[in-house]
């Protein structure tokens, strides 16, 4: 495990004033759209795991959510507020895994079509939900020019409506019905941590906590193989175009032009941890409160850990991202020699 120092603050930056961001109001509608559709997911405590964070954590359990993540909420929000003649003409999106299930069962739901841009890599448990459900996939390469290249030619060929993973603000207003959810039930949090990938959750997250209370603090939680969005908001610039190396796959993508700035204007911090941790983290949660959760969805809690004297004694809610692993390569992952 690395030795990681408590985080210097991100510089609060001014308001965010792109009318394209959603609002709290925003979510509160998306809640009500997708109320019919979407699961009210559980908040599950665990003493044993309090008692070594050293503080009280609920934890949004998204893993249970329809297609095994919140990418459900999202996909839900978006797909459920286009017309019937956009439906009509197809939908497409671009995703490792998650957000592509839930666009094809979201599709399936409203009687539309989906085509999911996948990278190649993207983990045979995903890309077997993405299938079920009905949509086609188009391979491409994991790089997000090459994602973005790849959804360009689908959108030129197909005619078909677009549905970007985290850059649409439907999208992230329905990622932060979680955290509706999550506070309806511990309205008493004093912090929040989601995961941060392309920053729709925790966009989304950011808007539905300080919309609740803008007192609460709000953290980002990355793994090391794919900082750009910590390294993006300390340089006060979107990286881009990094490759990236991390056993999380559901956080490979780049903060987006939406995104950026609302992270920007909310967030207390994003936190890194190594992949080592997160694997830790992630054995903590199956062994103690016996939830299968993927890499992405463990990050949060490695993160509680990893910083124990940030969070010390704080009541803390956790987003759980997902739960959809593919277990061949667990068994890798909790074999001591692989990490």
């Amino acid at each position: 495990m690395n030795n990681l120092s408590a985080p210097q603050g991100v510089e609060p930056a001014s308001a965010v004033t792109d009318p394209a961001a959603p609002t709290y109001s925003d979510i509160l509608a998306a809640a009500a759209r997708i109320a019919p559709h979407a699961h009210a997911t559980p908040v599950m405590r665990s003493r044993v795991i309090d008692e070594a964070a050293g503080c009280e954590l609920h934890f949004k359990c998204e893993n249970l959510q329809r297609g095994g993540a919140f990418k459900f909420r999202g996909a839900c929000n978006a797909v459920f507020s286009l017309s019937d003649e956009e439906v009509a003409r197809g939908i497409v999106t671009q995703s490792s895994g998650n957000h592509g299930g839930a666009i094809a069962l979201a599709a399936r739901l409203r009687g539309g079509r989906a085509t999911v841009v996948a990278p190649h890599n993207t983990p045979k448990v995903k890309l077997a939900a993405i299938r079920a459900y009905g949509a086609d996939i188009v391979y491409c390469e994991p790089e997000q020019s090459a994602r973005d290249a790849a959804t360009a030619q689908v959108l030129a060929r197909t005619g078909a409506v677009l549905v970007h993973p985290f850059n649409d603000p439907r999208v992230i207003a329905g990622q932060g019905t979680a955290t509706l959810e999550l506070l309806a039930s511990a309205p008493q949090l004093d912090t929040v941590i989601a995961p941060v990938s392309g920053g729709g959750l925790l966009s989304g997250t950011a808007i539905a906590a300080h919309g609740h209370d803008p007192s609460i603090a709000v953290y980002g939680a990355e793994p090391e193989g794919a900082r750009d969005a910590h390294d993006s908001l300390r340089e006060g610039r979107r990286i881009t175009g990094r490759k990236t190396d991390t056993v999380c796959d559901g956080l490979r993508a780049e903060l987006g032009t939406l995104t950026f700035p609302i992270l920007r204007s909310h967030l207390r911090d994003i936190c890194l941890v190594d992949d080592r941790q997160v694997i830790a983290a992630m054995r903590l949660i199956w062994e103690r409160m016996k939830l299968v959760v993927e890499p992405s969805g463990a990050v949060p809690l490695a993160v509680v850990l990893a910083y124990p004297a940030l969070f010390a004694g704080r009541r803390v809610g956790l987003i759980v991202s997902g739960g959809n692993v593919d277990l061949d390569l667990a068994a890798q992952w909790f074999a001591p020699q692989t990490l």
